[in-house]
């Protein structure tokens, strides 16, 4: 009797730490990148401003310091309220590690249904570096040039 309660304290015990395990799984940081990234894609075609934001560090510079967290975000709030649409197809993201941090480089294009920004739309180049913060990877920064 009491060999089979040792027995069942030792499996149970068991499984309960294969549980744990399979909890403590997370996902890769690549695929963190990869998602943060589909995620502002993704908030920008439907004028989340915030989303768009969420994944930005607070310190964002976009291309040298033409636009930061805030105009970045305020331009996603200015077209959402103008109910102007924009189109985002990305390309393949491809992912470098430099020590703790990520770049992230890909293509994508933006189309617009509107008239506030047409010159501005198009294929871009992007490349974009990521670091983490509190524990989730957050962009920093990020240059893009204006593709044919």
């Amino acid at each position: 009797m009491i060999r089979l309660r040792k027995i069942a304290c030792v499996l149970t015990a068991f499984a309960l730490f294969a549980l744990s395990l399979s909890a403590c799984r997370h996902t890769p940081d690549e695929q963190q990148v990869r998602e943060a990234i589909a995620s502002i894609a993704q908030a920008a075609e439907v004028g989340a401003a915030s989303d768009v934001g969420a994944p930005l560090s607070e310190d964002f510079d976009g291309n040298a310091g033409e636009l930061d967290r805030r105009g970045l975000t305020n331009m996603v709030r200015l077209l959402a309220l103008r109910d102007e649409h924009i189109g985002v197809t990305m390309g393949p993201v491809s992912i470098e590690h430099r020590g703790e941090r990520m770049v992230a480089t890909f293509s994508v294009t933006l189309t617009s249904g509107g008239k506030l920004l047409p010159d501005q739309m198009g294929l871009f180049q992007v490349e974009s570096a990521w670091r983490k913060d509190d524990g989730k990877w957050r962009c920093y920064t990020a240059s893009w040039k204006h593709s044919m």
